[in-house]
């Protein structure tokens, strides 16, 4: 695989039913893609950003998936959770609910997962879900899970169930309600601040300001989808129309890295690694995809590991 080749150290794949927007196109099953990256890959990681285990998906089915990819990789795979957007769990008819109702079933989802992966049987009556049954393939290692924040409430949340944290890349630096949230969850939980990962999705073009331009029109919905009528609408054809007209396409792409000069790249991860990131998930959103591994294996990561 060429991002193993260049030198990173993980990747990871949406969890979507449907996109956000329908001119993105696409949305292929991701854990097809995660087993089949197994016998492609021999050191990187690779994970969910993120599985929703709460209404299409069951916890049990979470935790039987994820138990069978690390026999495919062991030591080399991670889960990433949230509580999930509308466009996937209500359009594949699994229901949706308001956030108390999602954050609690975030939280018995992470134990029932847990749970299960021990491999000893598990007889659970839960206010969502009544589990009697075992694993018989538990995880060869261990799976470290990590929960999606993008406010203060899923970022203490996060702390208190998770082995870490992830997050967007401007929410790390710019939202100080966040972190102190995460902060403090970690010492609620008898952990101490900067003890755990802390995982942020970072975007950039390497290129002009004209590609990131084309590249924004897909993600146009990014500036507003943690809002109402965004994340909780169930058509991808509606979120796109409503981000073409209330969205610019300046506000989209204003804060992404763009850039041909590896500094500008090694100055935006060291800014991250100031503010608490452990590991930079870099989505480019341009179809020159070899070219911008090519780019980073050569020109940022080498710098960025040797300090």
């Amino acid at each position: 695989m060429a991002a193993e080749r260049a030198g990173f150290d993980g990747v990871w794949a949406s969890d979507h039913f449907q996109p956000w927007q329908v001119n993105e196109g696409h949305a292929s099953f991701a854990w097809v893609t995660l087993a089949a990256l197994t016998q492609r890959t021999t050191r990187i990681t690779f994970g969910t950003g993120v599985t929703c285990p709460i209404f299409r998906y069951r916890p049990a089915v979470v935790a039987q998936a994820w138990a069978s990819l690390s026999h495919l990789a062991p030591g080399r795979v991670f889960l990433g959770l949230g509580a999930g957007e509308n466009l996937n769990e209500g359009a594949a008819g699994g229901g949706w609910g308001s956030y108390e109702e999602r954050a609690s079933r975030l939280v018995e989802a992470v134990g029932l997962i847990r749970g299960l992966w021990t491999g000893e049987h598990q007889h659970v009556e839960g206010g969502f879900w009544n589990v009697d049954g075992r694993l018989y393939d538990p995880p060869t290692t261990r799976i470290p899970i990590y929960i999606a924040a993008g406010g203060p409430k899923s970022a203490r949340l996060a702390a208190r169930h998770g082995d870490g944290l992830i997050t967007g890349a401007s929410l790390l630096r710019d939202n100080a309600e966040l972190r102190s949230a995460w902060e403090a969850g970690l010492r609620e939980s008898g952990n101490a601040p900067g003890s755990r990962p802390v995982l942020v999705e970072h975007w950039a073009v390497v290129g002009s300001d004209a590609e990131a331009r084309a590249a924004a029109e897909k993600w146009r919905f990014i500036p507003r989808a943690w809002e109402h009528g965004f994340y909780d609408n169930i058509s991808p054809r509606d979120i796109q129309a409503r981000s073409e007209a209330e969205i610019d396409l300046e506000s989209v792409y204003g804060d992404w890295v763009v850039s041909t000069n590896p500094q500008d790249h090694l100055d935006a991860f060291r800014q991250l690694v100031e503010k608490g990131a452990t590991h930079i998930v870099v989505h480019v959103a341009t179809p020159n995809q070899s070219e911008v591994i090519d780019f980073f294996g050569k020109e940022v990561l080498p710098a960025m590991k040797s300090g």
